[in-house]
């Protein structure tokens, strides 16, 4: 009896750990690192396909706005290349922004990234952040996702 007691009590503690887990993380507000490419290469001689570059914010929280404070735009070599945002921008819940990079834009490089900056008035879910790259060259189509982190500055 105690046996079985003891099972179900270790099952139980081991769901609430994994249901906690699942849960959204907060933030009050973050600085959020996302890689991206403004070309890659394919084929044996590294031939080089040009790629769009869409960079989307989403607010994930139901009920409150965020603030983005800056996306800013660095190719390869860890240089600015272009700020996309004047002023600060306000995201509504459950809605989105996108940027763009251009396909015939490869000044980023293989090794481009966004670095972006946002905040809350108070703990949010965090925002999903996310860059899309696609491109299409002598019938080859290439597309793919890179996922935003939350750095520390």
């Amino acid at each position: 009896m105690i046996r079985r007691f003891c099972a179900l009590l270790a099952c139980a503690v081991l769901l609430l750990l994994a249901a906690g887990t699942a849960l959204a993380e907060m933030s009050a507000g973050q600085t959020v690192y996302v890689p991206c490419s403004s070309h890659t290469y394919h084929g044996p001689k590294t031939r080089q396909v040009d790629l769009t570059v869409t960079l989307v914010v989403r607010n994930a929280d139901l009920r409150n706005a965020i603030t983005l404070n800056s996306v800013d735009y660095y190719g390869t070599n860890g240089k600015l290349l272009r700020r996309y945002l004047a002023r600060p921008t306000v995201i509504e819940p459950l809605s989105a922004l996108e940027f763009m990079v251009e396909q015939n834009d490869t000044l980023g490089g293989a090794g481009a990234s966004f670095l972006l900056r946002w905040k809350a008035a108070k703990a949010v879910n965090e925002p999903v952040v996310e860059a899309v790259m696609i491109g299409s060259s002598s019938g080859l189509g290439i597309s793919f996702v890179s996922h935003g982190v939350a750095v520390q500055e």
